[in-house]
């Protein structure tokens, strides 16, 4: 029987023909994607869903899918779906995410243009009748410099336009190599000094807790007096609240914003203020863009679903039914060393290296390496999965290297990750142990038998007394309990390091508390999605 497949928002009919010519038995119904009641009385009946934004896939929708194997998304955003419901009911969830690059850095373009010649004032006064000429004084794009915040796959599109543009481009971003940047033309430089260069500044990262008001309100005040600012990546960059008095005291110049802290945005300070140019998510709003991702998300779940290719996927790797059944426990593990080295790291990435000994040697190594990539990616992109996360590292100018040999320890298999970033060099190895539980077995050359657990805490010190009683009492006084505490230690008074498993995410009191008492050269809490 062939597949069966519902498009439940709207699709191309060139994006529902290739179902078609597939094999694919496929049902168009764009109205279900906002009635969710039928939704629920039909989802049962079919083996894969496409999407966009409209279809909300929850866990209950998901409770009455028996027969649903893939959930695609035509783009990027996948706020709309449940991930870890669907992972839990074995669920795939795919996206497309680079079909709208083009056409979301065009627009970003756009938006400069217009808030430098202040385009829809002065398109809605001539409208009114007026011939305000003198009124709408713009400044040139042509030897400005621009400070692009994100030089990933969209930053670098609009590093190229404006450039051709004949601006100065200066980028920030933590993953972005002096070698990529050369590539690319750019100079990259540190935040502060993009800040205080820069005479118009666009936004390309993602909202993470990192980026969240990336342009605070300190971050502004360093800018130069007359900045023009544009953001269509995400709502919540850019501290809002301090935009609009920024822009009424004449600081920041203009603003155009495609995006916003709350959407859909209604109601807006910003929108009362004459020198902001507003567009309501438009990023990916092109004929092209629309088009290109209904037809990745066509082919996407057609392969899946026909010859069990998996492209594109935010949970699950690039693996046959076959080597799933052995490599699930390894997959969580590269991604638990990579997201592990991901958090601790802010500078850019220049190499990962990643060693493979034993049993593990054997096995898809590829798909083990995709994870770990992605781990160490995720932290500065969320919306990276384990088939992106090595084009985009790649893209940055990382070089990632794989070493496999037999075994040579007590483990009968282990993987060891090694990151190298501008500043330093971090390395992480870990094994799964006969229970398939994956275990952190050595950090910075020290060995340890960690478990790992969703909330942990990280230390470095001096090996002196007394540090096992500071940890102690300062996650006792403020109710937070540990569950597994491992420690370890290069030498007698040497280098020792502390992985705490904690039942609660430590709260910042007790970091700085930590941090304050002058016996640590680091404390980080860390989070991984363990399940």
């Amino acid at each position: 029987m062939a597949p069966k497949v519902l498009v439940s928002d709207k699709l191309s009919e060139t994006a529902v023909q290739i179902f078609r010519d597939r094999g694919i038995d496929v049902d168009f119904r764009p109205e279900l994607g906002k009635d969710k009641v039928e939704l629920l009385k039909v989802i049962g009946q079919y083996d894969g869903l496409a999407i966009r934004s409209a279809t909300k896939v929850t866990d209950r929708l998901l409770g009455n899918a028996g027969n649903l194997r893939v959930v695609a998304r035509a783009g990027i955003g996948v706020d709309n779906v449940d991930i870890p419901a669907a992972s839990r009911k074995g669920v795939i969830v795919m996206n497309t995410p680079f079909g709208n690059s083009i056409t979301t850095a065009e627009h970003a373009i756009a938006m400069m243009m217009a808030a430098a010649r202040q385009i829809p004032e002065a398109n809605a006064s001539t409208h009114d009748g007026k011939w305000e000429k003198s009124r709408f004084m713009g400044v040139e794009l042509t030897s400005k410099t621009l400070g692009v915040i994100g030089a990933g796959n969209i930053g670098s599109i609009v590093i190229d336009r404006a450039l051709g543009l004949k601006m100065k481009v200066v980028a920030y971003d933590p993953f972005l190599s002096e070698e990529r940047a050369e590539k690319i033309r750019v100079e990259k430089v540190e935040l502060d000094e993009l800040l205080t260069r820069s005479d118009f500044i666009t936004l390309h990262v993602p909202l993470t807790d990192k980026t969240r008001n990336i342009l605070s309100r300190e971050a502004l005040e360093q800018t130069k007096r007359g900045v023009r600012v544009v953001n269509c990546a995400r709502g919540g960059l850019i501290d809002e609240e301090a935009l609009v008095e920024m822009m009424e005291m004449g600081h920041v110049a203009a603003a155009a914003l495609d995006v916003f802290a709350v959407e859909p945005a209604t109601d807006n300070p910003l929108f009362k203020l004459p020198n902001v140019v507003c567009t309501p998510h438009l990023g990916a709003s092109t004929t092209e863009a629309q088009e290109n991702v209904a037809l990745q998300v066509a082919e996407q779940m057609s392969d899946y679903l026909l010859t069990g290719a998996v492209q594109n996927a935010l949970n699950m790797p690039s693996v046959t039914a076959e080597e799933a059944k052995v490599m699930g426990p390894w997959i969580k593990l590269a991604g638990y060393l990579g997201d592990f080295v991901g958090q601790l790291t802010d500078a850019p990435v220049k190499a990962i290296n990643i060693l493979y000994d034993g049993t593990v040697a054997d096995m898809n190594t590829a798909a083990l390496s995709s994870a770990a990539v992605a781990g160490i990616m995720k932290a500065q992109n969320p919306d990276v999965n384990m088939v992106s996360a090595p084009v985009i590292a790649r893209d940055r100018g990382v070089d990632i290297a794989t070493t496999t040999q037999g075994k040579t320890g007590v483990f009968e298999g282990y993987i060891k990750l090694t990151v190298v970033a501008q500043k330093r060099e971090r390395s992480i190895a870990g094994t799964v142990f006969s229970d398939g539980k994956p275990r952190f077995i050595q950090i910075k050359g020290i060995n340890i038998d960690a478990e790992i657990g969703q909330h942990m805490l990280y230390t470095t010190n001096e090996d002196v007394p007394g540090i096992i009683g500071t940890l102690g009492q300062a996650l006792g006084n403020h109710g937070v309990n540990i569950a597994n505490f491992t420690l370890g230690r290069s030498d007698v008074g040497g280098e020792a390091i502390a992985l705490l498993y904690l039942d609660n995410p430590p709260p910042a009191d007790v970091v700085a508390e930590l941090k304050a008492t002058g016996r640590f050269q680091q404390v980080s809490p860390l989070e991984f999605g363990v399940t």
